[in-house]
């Protein structure tokens, strides 16, 4: 684990109308669901109470990227919210490619034997264990975190 820096990071699938959110252990040996936030006027205030309780060393947004690496009206929004969330939290945010992660999601839902309309309340939930896992082992392959550190700067607020 040459590299791995330890400490809890909580993962963030960003939708249109929920957010999922992960945790890992201080060892980064698992990404577990912690909940679905709802996206409203309350759901940043809700991640910066699950960062004070969970106090991890980093939040990673899932960024979703279409498949031929371009920036989507979804990538946009994520990049907006995670600034918002970069603002608001005394955390580090980095960006993730979560490319296939909500897929990765529905399709391991399916494989337990859960239908699309029973899993709506977690397949958010379980896309941010997939970003969070991926991140994790990324980390751990190469010795440097996943994705890239957001920068709150005076053009970007």
């Amino acid at each position: 684990m040459t590299g791995f820096r330890r400490g809890v990071r909580l993962g963030v699938d960003v939708g249109r109308a929920r957010i999922g959110v992960a945790r890992s252990d201080p060892d980064g040996m698992l990404a577990v669901p912690v909940e679905t936030v709802p996206r409203d006027d309350d759901a940043i205030a809700r991640l910066v109470a699950l960062v004070g309780e969970y106090e991890p060393l980093e939040l990673l947004v899932g960024l979703p990227i279409n498949l031929r690496g371009e920036d989507t009206a979804s990538t946009v929004d994520a990049r907006d919210f995670a600034r918002a969330l970069g603002s608001a939290s005394s955390v580090p945010v980095r960006l993730v490619d979560e490319r296939l992660s909500t897929v990765s999601a529905h399709q391991a839902l399916r494989a337990s034997g859960r239908s699309q309309r029973s899993s709506r309340g977690v397949v958010d939930q379980a896309a941010a264990v997939v970003l969070l896992q991926q991140a994790i082992d990324t980390e751990k392959n190469t010795g440097s975190p996943a994705g890239t550190p957001l920068i709150l700067d005076e053009e970007n607020l």
